[in-house]
């Protein structure tokens, strides 16, 4: 399938290289502890459910956009916003051992998200 039209992969591409350090540090040292998940009320409120994890969110948004190099189809991206909206309220209250922040990986993600229109549900 090819790429939508609409996905301008420059805008991501740029994002990905102005932060290209925190995003790699963050990917290297996630040790996929799950210690982060406890600090994370819509995890524990959420029975537990894997998606509300921390690092799950910032691994499966701005961390799978760095790994495709950006070149993603507007279908990963809608996905991306559930996780980084939907799943995350940007508390800030997740807590990595290993001193990766989270919060602001995930603000990278949001980033992405409304540089193609996507927001928050009750933002449309």
């Amino acid at each position: 399938m090819g790429k939508t039209p609409e996905i301008n992969t420059d805008s991501i591409k740029s994002i990905l290289k102005q932060n290209r350090k925190q995003i790699k540090l963050g990917l290297a040292m996630c040790a996929h502890c799950s210690l982060c998940a406890e600090s994370c009320f819509l995890f524990v409120s959420k029975d537990n459910d894997p998606e509300y994890m921390p690092s799950y969110k910032f691994i499966n948004s701005i961390g799978r956009l760095y790994k495709k190099k950006g070149k993603v189809s507007k279908q990963a991206l809608e996905e991306m916003r559930d996780l980084v909206f939907e799943k995350c309220v940007l508390c800030t209250r997740c807590y990595c051992p290993f001193g990766i922040d989270i919060p602001s990986l995930i603000t990278l993600g949001r980033s992405v998200c409304r540089t193609h229109g996507l927001f928050r549900e009750y933002d449309r």
